[in-house]
């Protein structure tokens, strides 16, 4: 044979591998694409598909009919059946059981119900679980006898690459939005433990292999990367989430662009169902300033004068009663009182918010008073008036105690 036949030869066998590759890949992907060359943007499409490998395995052997695959998807639109019939059939996910013409019955390929298998697990949690079982199979690889130095630099590249990659992605996650940091949260789930797993690969490709040092230190430097990157990936999500680490809570970002853009009611709307304190009483503007200047400057402490010589007697025997004072707040209490032997507080506060607030405090120091037979009584109820004065109301008493 010339050499000119020896590469026809070699050419055609690469066309026939490239063709096997990519008839596993159409079957694989056959219930995510659109048509022969795009992927569905309908979530609808999907369900299609997974409803009618469903099928297939509860058909067993005999597979189905036209008649049976329209009445198992017969809750979706005749033209969106007869959409992915076409596309699983051209992308060899659904084939005849027997190639021949007029063939009636079907069967699904089993590649196509693992490939939507693999795409539901990647859904969870974003290809860990993946990275988990690429790690456990390479290392029972990497402990067969039969294993060749070839095989072991193809895997050991192929794992570089996915931590490359990886890497870059956590990078772009980190310096973007904290909003999609939290939804690709589960890409940082169980980091320490696929590191160690891949340094453990990495050693024991190197100790049987020692001529594949340099594919090792290419895939060691990929498994540092992707550590720092997802240590920091992980850094800004921790901070993110505050003191209370609850990654539920939304981050402050998304609380600054729901005010920039939310409407008045919807404004209104979080903020019902939430109670707030009354509001202070209005002061002019002028007023706050004025009270501000007019306040007292604090000044620098001053030492402490020289203590006498002479021994302290102590404190005085005379308090310093004031007996006008005590007389004043006797009176005041039998005017409230007129003869009664109690009287509701709410019923003593005047309407304007000075004089109650001087009326309650004149009656609190007869509460306090050591010498006056008088004593407030309060409740643990509380009461609200919109339309009254006060708002806000304990009821309380105020009482005699010398009868």
């Amino acid at each position: 044979m010339s050499p000119a036949s020896d590469n026809a030869a070699a050419s055609l066998d690469d066309v026939l591998v490239g063709e096997a590759v990519l008839g596993v890949y159409r079957q694989m992907f056959a219930a995510l694409a659109r048509d022969s060359g795009a992927v569905v943007d309908d979530p609808e499409l999907v369900d299609v598909a997974e409803t009618l490998l469903a099928a297939f395995a509860d058909a067993g052997e005999d597979g189905l009919s036209r008649e049976q695959m329209r009445y198992v998807c017969r809750r979706y639109p005749a033209e969106v059946f007869e959409n992915r019939l076409r596309v699983l059939k051209g992308l060899g996910a659904v084939r005849e059981v027997f190639p021949k013409p007029n063939q009636l019955r079907y069967r699904a390929s089993f590649t196509s119900v693992v490939g939507l298998m693999f795409v539901r697990r990647m859904m969870l949690d974003g290809g860990q679980s993946e990275m988990h079982r690429l790690l456990a199979l390479e290392q029972l690889n990497v402990a067969d006898p039969r294993m060749t130095p070839e095989q072991a630099r193809d895997g050991a590249d192929g794992l570089a690459r996915a931590f490359r990659l990886w890497s870059v992605e956590l990078v772009t996650l980190t310096n973007g939005t904290i909003e999609e940091l939290r939804e690709q949260a589960p890409k940082l789930w169980g980091t320490e433990e696929i590191l160690v797993r891949a340094e453990r690969l990495h050693g024991a490709i190197l100790r049987r292999w020692p001529q594949l040092d340099r594919t090792c230190t290419d895939l060691r430097a990929a498994i540092y990367a992707y550590g720092d990157a997802s240590r920091r990936a992980a850094a800004r999500l921790s901070d993110s989430a505050g003191t209370t680490r609850n990654l539920t809570l939304l981050p402050p970002e998304t609380w600054r662009t729901f005010t920039r853009t939310a409407s008045r009611e919807d404004l209104a709307a979080v903020l019902e169902g939430f109670v707030f304190d009354a509001a202070a009483p209005w002061h002019e503007p002028s007023a706050v300033v004025t009270a501000v200047e007019d306040g007292p400057r604090a000044t620098p402490p001053r030492p402490a004068p020289p203590r006498p010589s002479v021994p302290d007697p102590g404190l005085s025997g005379d308090t310093g009663s004031d007996t006008a004072a005590t007389e004043r707040l006797r009176d005041l209490a039998e005017q409230i009182l007129r003869g009664r032997d109690a009287v509701a507080v709410e019923d003593v506060l005047a309407r304007d918010w000075a004089a109650a607030r001087r009326t309650l405090a004149d009656l609190s120091s007869l509460h306090l008073h050591p010498d006056l037979p008088y004593r407030l009584v309060w409740s643990d109820g509380l009461a609200v008036r919109p339309e009254g004065a006060p708002t806000w109301v304990t009821p309380g008493r105020l009482e005699r105690t010398d009868r």
